[in-house]
């Protein structure tokens, strides 16, 4: 028999078997109206497809365990439309499409450390870090007088990703970009 999770289990983050296809778990709600049985209403999100669904479970209801393996693995280089991944351990590589990556491609810089999703021993996806230190590749530089406060402009980084950042940031310039938001956090000193 198949490890199980209680409906009583969920937390936000679980990785749970649903439709015969592994989500994490990103919003539940348990509750337990006036009249008639607790219910807990989630929102999940596809490990696989990125599809995100709102299903309710009865209370007790339980839910699979899905086959999923975290391994840390290193970014080496972009191949076409492929990323190519290295167990620092095995030297063995895995290169994943764009289309897999999503919007994590914007992060990916070479010789990275990132968590590597395997689903039956298939990758499907990354989790990176929750911030990584990026170079600006190009931006205009901040126009003298322009003191307005909160200002910002746009800067590609060596992905090739644009951020907005404030105006005393030029090219050269390490910054730290948070890979949940896609945001500007800090100029990172060098040195």
């Amino acid at each position: 028999m198949a490890e199980m999770y209680d409906v009583s289990d969920f937390r936000n983050g679980l990785r749970i078997l649903y439709d015969g296809e592994p989500f994490v778990v990103q919003f539940f709600q348990h509750v337990k109206p006036g009249k008639g049985n607790a219910f807990t209403r989630t929102k999940i999100k596809s490990l696989v497809s990125g599809r995100v669904l709102e299903p309710t479970f009865k209370s007790g209801d339980k839910v699979g365990k899905p086959d999923v393996e975290e391994k840390t693995m290193q970014y080496l280089y972009k191949e076409g439309d492929g990323y190519v991944f290295m167990d620092n351990r095995t030297y063995d590589q895995i290169s994943l499409h764009e289309t897999e990556l999503g919007d994590a491609t914007n992060y990916l810089k070479e010789n990275i450390d990132v968590s590597l999703l395997l689903y039956n021993g298939r990758a499907i996806g990354v989790t990176l870090p929750n911030a990584v230190d990026l170079i600006v590749a190009k931006c205009d530089p901040g126009v003298r007088g322009d003191t307005v406060s909160g200002a910002l402009k746009p800067a590609q980084l060596e992905t090739g990703y644009v951020v907005q950042v404030p105006l005393f940031i030029n090219e050269g310039d390490l910054l730290k970009i948070d890979t949940r938001s896609g945001e500007y956090l800090t100029r990172v000193a060098v040195g």
